[in-house]
């Protein structure tokens, strides 16, 4: 009896520790996010500067500088397609003070093309929110003889291997949907990597690359200038800024007509306090009009969801990438 006693009140010892303990780390957690921002925040573009993600983290620093209480960074860490900057991320600590910018190429074309990529997107972070999701767009160099989807399809079937497009890098989403674009019209395009859609799209524009395959917010002051002409897109249906361009559906390739998404995650074990703080900043920033107008003005529809809801769709993209990759037999160059 005695030793039965002794287990019981054993058994309630731990209990008891257990509830302290978790009662501790929810009350240090707390702490923490009350005075979390405690320095600067760095948040780290796996892209270089020009580009739609770095377009994204500018408009939004400011105004999560003004709701945090400290100054956000925007860091330009490229390479690699993204992997280089998102590694990077992935090796930080875990209390907020390095934050990062989340795309399809970061979170699933690349890993599902490269599994030495060098981090898990779906055990390596903690998803915050999903901020906005962009068309993308096929546009060329006036020069290009095709103005229009119809004669770009003619022209490329006419020459095979001939013409050239350029991409922010291997295993972006430009890459892998231009590939998915390839096999599903029977075309043959030559694959010009750079290091972020800045570069690729100086290039195209310069007349050194004839086709850019880009999202829409960095490729659309090219295309209102007349520096670029846009071919077809993917969205849910035709943009009121670019009224005569069909989208990928139109032309009957419902599977290319896919959008990118720019969200915000920290790395690996972030608290939830420290999440919900850095998710109102964001959505206290993208509320104010000028913001809100300069992200709708760029073609793109705010998401604004939860971590769960990003979180799922993190992993529903890199489950149709790694479908497409093994499918297409795709591998980095």
């Amino acid at each position: 009896m005695n030793q039965v006693r002794r287990r019981c009140t054993l058994s309630r010892l731990i209990v008891a520790i257990g509830l302290c303990a978790t009662l501790h780390g929810g009350l240090v957690a707390t702490a923490l996010a009350q005075d979390y921002p405690s320095k600067p925040v760095r948040l780290i573009v796996p892209f270089s500067a020009g580009g739609t993600t770095d377009i994204m983290a500018r408009l939004l620093s400011n105004g999560m500088a003004a709701a945090l209480g400290q100054t956000v960074i925007v860091d330009n860490k490229a390479g690699a397609g993204g992997a280089l900057g998102t590694l990077e991320l992935a090796r930080q600590p875990a209390d907020g003070h390095t934050l990062g910018m989340a795309t399809v190429s970061t979170t699933a074309t690349g890993p599902a093309t490269n599994r030495k990529v060098g981090y898990d997107p779906l055990s390596d972070f903690t998803p915050i929110i999903n901020v906005a999701a962009t068309p993308n767009v096929i546009a060329v160099h006036p020069g290009f003889p095709a103005r229009d989807y119809k004669t770009f399809l003619q022209v490329l079937k006419s020459n095979p291997g001939k013409y050239s497009f350029a991409t922010a890098g291997n295993a972006s989403i430009g890459h892998m949907q231009m590939e998915l674009y390839k096999s599903l019209s029977g075309t043959f395009i030559t694959h010009i990597p750079y290091r972020g859609s800045g570069p690729a799209l100086n290039d195209t524009v310069a007349g050194q690359v004839p086709i850019v395959f880009d999202n829409l917010p960095s490729a659309l002051p090219f295309i209102k200038s007349g520096q670029l002409v846009a071919i077809v897109i993917a969205a849910p249906q035709r943009l009121s800024q670019l009224p005569n361009v069909p989208t990928f559906k139109e032309v009957g390739l419902e599977p290319v007509n896919r959008m990118a998404y720019y969200g915000v995650v920290g790395p690996k074990g972030l608290s939830k306090p420290v999440v919900e703080k850095v998710a109102a900043a964001i959505r206290k920033t993208v509320e104010q009009a000028d913001v809100k107008r300069r992200i709708e003005e760029t073609g793109s529809q705010l998401i604004l969801n939860t971590p769960a809801a990003f979180e799922a769709q993190i992993r529903a993209e890199l489950t149709v990438y790694r479908q497409v990759v093994e499918t297409q037999k795709l591998t980095l160059d």
